[in-house]
């Protein structure tokens, strides 16, 4: 599933992201090597993060 259209990213990085580590939405954007633009993502990034982190 694409979560962030402006940078093509799909849940499948930002679940890769949490899981290295990343705590925040800007923080797994900035190990992908992106940002948020619109920020449209961030809320949907956001529930995936803190889901990767409570099966952690």
């Amino acid at each position: 599933m694409v979560v962030c259209v402006c940078n093509a990213l799909r849940e499948h990085e930002v679940r890769e992201a949490a899981r290295e580590g990343a705590t925040s939405a800007c923080q797994a954007y900035r190990a992908l090597g992106c940002q948020a633009k619109c920020g449209q993502c961030v809320p949907f990034a956001r529930e995936i993060i803190a889901q990767e982190r409570a099966a952690a």
